[in-house]
């Protein structure tokens, strides 16, 4: 028996999330099919987290359980080979066999994407939010402190959560500019990239945190108020659901590996 770990970056526009669905159309049933296509057995695969329909992912990580012999350099390739043009197989390595994709991992890192540009990209509009209103970036920035370390997130997650918990830790969250598309003599302020790395996240978190990070930049709510809407752990007292598209899940971390 051989334990296969692999990275995997898919656009989720039309999928149901990660997760496997009755109706067959999530990442999971397309990676499980692919795989039986090649070694003909039927595996399942565990993944280092959910991802919502619409989320997108740059670095997921998943595992299995295999008998195949298929040299580990080959997987990648012939896996690509048997999957959509929209879901690829970037990495694969033989992990010891109590590796677990989702127990194992010590940070996720989210990404979440804001143009900010008077229209938006025609080739990128699926993977980001297009909001062409005036925002105080520098506002958002400085609510993003009060984020960081271990707090209980149940005003930053979904009233539908199950989890025993919401306390987790936030290493760090920071936000990137990027202003080339930018047109001369217009009010355009390029794209806002809110990146945030945790010990882990709540069902809809990093979009609930994005949500309101757009009302501190409109105005609606002040920097500080993040502080308070932590300390409240009411889910009301924080800002809407941001849309699945602008997020991306963007790395996770292994503590022998990345």
């Amino acid at each position: 028996m051989r334990n296969i770990c692999m990275k995997v970056s898919y656009d989720g526009t039309n999928y149901s999330g990660f997760q496997t669905q009755p109706d067959g159309n999530a990442i999971q049933d397309y990676l499980e099919k692919a795989i039986d296509m090649l070694t003909g057995e039927k595996v399942k695969i565990h993944a280092s987290g959910r991802t919502d329909a619409g989320v997108h992912a740059y670095g997921q990580v998943f595992h299995f359980h295999t008998t195949s012999k298929i040299p580990v350099e080959r997987w990648c390739m012939a896996l690509n080979s048997r999957l959509p043009r929209d879901i690829m197989v970037t990495e694969a390595r033989e992990v010891p066999l109590d590796f677990h994709s989702r127990r194992s991992a010590k940070r996720k890192t989210y990404r979440y994407t804001i143009n900010a540009n008077q229209f938006p990209d025609l080739f990128r509009r699926n993977t980001e939010l297009h909001h062409p209103g005036k925002l105080n970036v520098e506002a958002m920035s400085e609510g993003l402190k009060y984020l960081i370390g271990t707090h209980d997130f149940t005003s930053f997650a979904s009233r539908h959560s199950t989890k025993p918990s919401h306390i987790r830790t936030v290493y760090d969250v920071h936000i990137e500019r990027d202003q080339s598309m930018c047109r001369p003599g217009t009010r355009d302020q390029g794209l806002i990239h809110l990146y945030i790395t945790g010990n882990g996240f709540l069902q809809h978190m990093v979009r609930i945190i994005a949500g309101t990070l757009l009302e501190v930049g409109k105005g609606r709510k002040k920097p500080e108020d993040i502080a308070s809407i932590l300390e409240a752990k009411d889910r009301m007292k924080a800002g809407p659901t941001a849309e699945s598209k602008g997020l991306i899940l963007w790395n996770v971390e292994y503590e022998n590996f990345n």
